[in-house]
């Protein structure tokens, strides 16, 4: 069960020599670590600065969120690379670091974004989230991300590319980025293969 109620969309587009394809990362806290942490092409550095971090969360979060100073900058990456690392470990089949842990927990302990039920008369709370609420919300996202109940479901792709995903499918038989890329490749390499092992028997 996820710790934030604020219901959030997971997923984004990346384009790369394949081009443009949907990734399904499986948890928002992982979309967040897409922002530069992981090590992987199709996600370079994306927080240069305090308004980088404002766009993207303007982009992600349904709700309005404040715009980011220099400390939110800070907190953010803070939260991202220690995801990331965690994302990493559990991918490899290796312990969290425990620093890792304390710092996600330590964002996750301050209040987030407030779930609303539409309908009302009136503005309950802010109408406008602080950068803190946000990061206290990707941080809870982090906490059912990596909790027990997920434990062996965060792979790196089997197409050698290096993304990590969380798989969310009811069989938990996930072994791709995407279909649309490693998955398709791989279906063209073993296209290939049996198609080359017909040629050689006929060619005996």
């Amino acid at each position: 069960m996820p710790v934030s109620t604020v219901s959030i969309p997971v997923g984004q587009w990346f384009t790369d020599d394949s081009g443009r394809w949907w990734f399904d990362s499986g948890s928002f806290a992982l979309d967040f670590a897409y922002t530069g942490g992981l090590p992987v092409a199709v996600a370079p550095e994306r927080l240069h600065a305090p308004d980088d971090l404002t766009s993207w969360m303007r982009e992600r979060f349904p709700m309005t969120v404040a715009a980011s100073r220099s400390r939110d900058l800070f907190d953010a990456t803070s939260l991202r690379d220690a995801i990331t690392r965690l994302a990493l470990a559990a991918g490899r089949g290796e312990p969290f670091a425990t620093a890792d842990i304390d710092v996600v927990n330590l964002y996750a302990a301050t209040p987030d974004i407030p779930p609303t039920l539409g309908g009302g008369s009136r503005q309950a709370g802010r109408s406008v989230q602080t950068v803190g609420q946000a990061l206290s919300t990707i941080a809870r996202d982090a906490v059912d991300c990596f909790g027990e109940a997920n434990e062996g479901r965060i792979r790196i792709c089997a197409g050698g590319c290096g993304i990590v995903y969380l798989d969310t499918s009811r069989a938990a038989s996930r072994r791709w980025c995407s279909m649309q890329r490693c998955g398709n490749r791989a279906k063209v390499r073993a296209h290939r293969a049996r198609k080359s092992g017909k040629v050689s028997l006929s060619a005996a």
